[in-house]
């Protein structure tokens, strides 16, 4: 098994995981078969109590596990499919070594950082890094594994020691080192800084890693004087420099990397031979070429409370941008909070109320994506009220199917003031409720507790355009992450009504594909098809959407 260890200093945000990414992509090409592993220093057991402003969103894998947005990138570059195990955190790590302490596996000896929280970092590594993860069956030949947070960082401590003892246990000539830092730029000429690069190299040789390439994030190619000073402090040779500036798309960054050596500099390093043929990048490259040439536009409406951030839709966003490829138009994302489309805006601020409603009707296409709380929500049923009404192809997910369901209930069905359980302060008193708890959902405990992870969802219709999409499949496997359901109670009415659940769970009686059958493209899933969506595979429902949005008939 060979090793690259992709480590970070100066500022978090510099693009380790893209990084890792881009490398992944590369010892492909090379001919191996690659994984990842996503190390992540914070004490939460994982990703999924954490609030979208405080750390982005949160990526569903096929078994339940709630991860790092990191894993998402790692999936859609590499095309595997993770487990949880594929994110470690210090709280997987020192629950695991509790509760070992607790059966008295450790045979009395004093449980401490070094060895036993080192030792289970190593072995959880060892563990992960042999499962198959490309749909093959067959064990990988090399894992890409990051560590995230900066170099110095005091809750990262373990895990820096841990792997610098890894180089060991597995022979350094199995390892390769990557240190992603930053070169800021300053004063009126643009002079190109070096002193943080070389402080966390320092740091980082001084916790006994020495990294082998040493990859720059900055605005611009880093100048070759720039690269020889770094190399003269960093101990490496200057062609170990590696420029991360700025590209015109994300898929450019191995072209970029392969472009300055990093490709055979990693197989050298590892001691892989490189295959003959480069049809898997010559491939990639020419997708990445592609999307420069799209002039075409099509615009989508994400209407949305967390539109300030763009992690907090990254997935999505994703998957937007790979059904625009397949439809070879350029994609632009009409940015809209939710709370600007709500007709009490109209009294609190009209100037921000008409230039939502006028990005809204100026879109080719509109995209309610999931969320939890009820700020915004009236916003998003006007959004889906727009859609219906007037023709718009219209994409729900997950919340966005719900928001549909309870404006056609509100307005077509006339169950006034219907809603969902979600967003009220007494259920008990909501006369109609659309969507409600589900009932084997706790109520105590946040963590975990979700449907969560890759559900059968067999569609139960003849014909309609999604089944179409999903290629007439009679069931399809998406991955899954909420805890309301439409209500089963409401749903005969509702489908009489004209807008039909084409696709339900394997009981038959859980919500799962919505579409009204009569509108050029009005879709939701209670699902997240964003979490499947690849480069070159788009999401079915996502090229629905965009098929749909530039006049497509489907």
């Amino acid at each position: 098994m060979k090793y690259v260890i992709v480590t970070g200093g100066v500022l978090s945000g510099l693009g380790k995981g893209i990084t890792a990414s881009s490398i992944g992509v590369l010892m492909k090409s090379v001919g191996l078969r690659v994984t990842s592993i996503k190390i992540d220093p914070y004490l939460n057991s994982d990703a999924g109590t954490m609030s979208p402003f405080e750390h982005g969103e949160v990526f569903v894998l096929d078994d339940g596990g709630e991860a790092d947005l990191d894993l998402g990138n790692y999936e859609r570059f590499l095309d595997v499919s993770l487990t949880k195990d594929h994110n470690i955190t210090t709280g997987k790590v020192y629950s695991s070594v509790i509760e070992r302490e607790r059966k008295g596996d450790y045979l009395g000896k004093t449980v401490q950082v070094i060895p036993h929280i080192t030792n289970e970092i190593q072995d959880w590594i060892e563990r992960v890094s042999i499962l198959p993860t490309d749909g093959s069956g067959k064990t990988p030949d090399a894992c890409v594994i990051e560590l995230g947070g900066t170099v110095g960082d005091i809750e990262s401590s373990p895990f820096v020691e841990a792997l610098r003892q890894f180089q060991f246990r597995v022979g350094r000539e199995n390892v390769c080192f990557v240190h992603v830092s930053l070169v800021p730029v300053m004063g009126p000429v643009g002079e190109q800084k070096t002193k943080p690069t070389q402080h966390t190299v320092k740091e980082l040789r001084g916790l006994g890693i020495t990294p082998d390439l040493i990859v720059c994030r900055s605005n611009e190619p880093l100048h070759e004087e720039v690269k020889e000073k770094l190399a003269a402090f960093c101990h490496v040779e200057p062609n170990a420099v590696i420029s991360a500036h700025d590209v015109s798309n994300l898929y450019q960054i191995p072209i970029s990397f392969e472009q300055q050596g990093v490709r055979v500099m990693i197989a050298n390093c590892l001691g892989v031979k490189m295959t003959a043929s480069d049809q898997y990048l010559d491939r990639w490259r020419a997708m990445a070429d592609r999307v420069d040439k799209f002039e075409e536009i099509v615009r989508i409406a994400m209407v949305g409370k967390y539109t300030g951030l763009s992690d907090s839709y990254l997935s999505v966003i994703k998957a937007l941008q790979h059904s625009s490829i397949a439809v070879n138009r350029k994609l632009v994302i009409d940015w809209i909070e939710s709370t600007d489309l709500d007709t009490a805006m109209m009294n609190n601020n009209k100037t921000a109320y008409d230039r939502a409603w006028e990005k809204l009707k100026l879109a080719d296409g509109i995209l309610v994506p999931g969320g939890f709380g009820n700020r915004g929500v009236e916003g998003k049923i006007e959004a889906a009220r727009y859609a219906r009404t007037s023709g718009i192809p219209y994409l729900g997910i997950c919340l966005g199917l719900q928001i549909a369901t309870i404006e056609f209930c509100r307005n077509v069905l006339n169950l006034d003031g219907a809603n969902s359980e979600e967003f009220v302060d007494n259920p008990d008193e909501l006369e109609h409720k659309a969507v409600v708890f589900m009932p084997e959902i706790s109520k105590t405990h946040m963590g975990g507790t979700m449907r969560l992870g890759a559900k059968i969802t067999p569609f139960v219709v003849e014909d309609c355009k999604i089944k179409r999409l999903y290629g007439n499949k009679d069931e399809v496997s998406e991955r899954h992450r909420h805890r309301y359901e439409v209500n089963p109670d409401l749903i005969d009415s509702i489908e009489s009504a004209g807008l039909i659940y084409v696709g339900k769970d394997e009981t038959g009686q859980r919500c799962e594909i919505m579409e009204l059958l009569d509108h050029p493209y009005f879709v939701g899933t209670q699902y997240h098809p964003e979490f499947k969506s690849r480069p070159g595979r788009p999401s079915p429902p996502f090229l629905g959407l965009l098929r749909a949005s530039i006049g497509e008939q489907l």
